[in-house]
């Protein structure tokens, strides 16, 4: 199935972008996305202001992810403009206008490296456990 967006949603939700790094947050952790990262890109560009990046163990588990993903952003109306790579499952880039977001199967995640080429920006851990608390990396 291909999705190209769900701008097109009769009664769209206002989120802010806090509330939407939270929801792809625990969405993620909940279909066990792994080394899941937010790069704050605010200061750096006008590309986005988050990226919100992590790996999945094959390629269908990145599709997995991001058909789950997409599933949720359209429950709750939440409207995003673009899905690419979603037939390979190497990476899913979806766009939610002020977040991108990365969904890497691990071997392509460490050849690109975007935190690296994203270095100078303030990165967060997230836990994969529910228990933990996230971790910040301020550069």
């Amino acid at each position: 199935m291909k999705r190209k967006s769900n701008l097109a949603l009769k009664r769209p939700q206002t989120i802010s972008t806090e509330e939407k790094i939270e929801l792809l947050k625990r969405i993620l952790v909940d279909r066990k996305a792994e080394e899941i990262v937010i790069l704050d890109l605010r200061k750096l560009g006008p590309v986005a202001d988050f990226f919100v990046i992590c790996s999945a163990r094959s390629t269908r588990h990145v599709q997995g992810i991001a058909e789950h993903l997409l599933e949720e952003l359209e429950r709750r109306q939440v409207p995003y403009r673009g899905v690419e790579g979603l037939a390979e499952g190497q990476w899913v880039l979806i766009d939610c206008d002020d977040v991108l977001i990365h969904i890497f199967y691990a071997p392509v995640r460490a050849h690109y490296d975007l935190e690296g080429l994203w270095s100078e920006a303030p990165l967060e851990r997230v836990s994969n456990s529910h228990s933990c608390e996230d971790q910040r990396e301020d550069s």
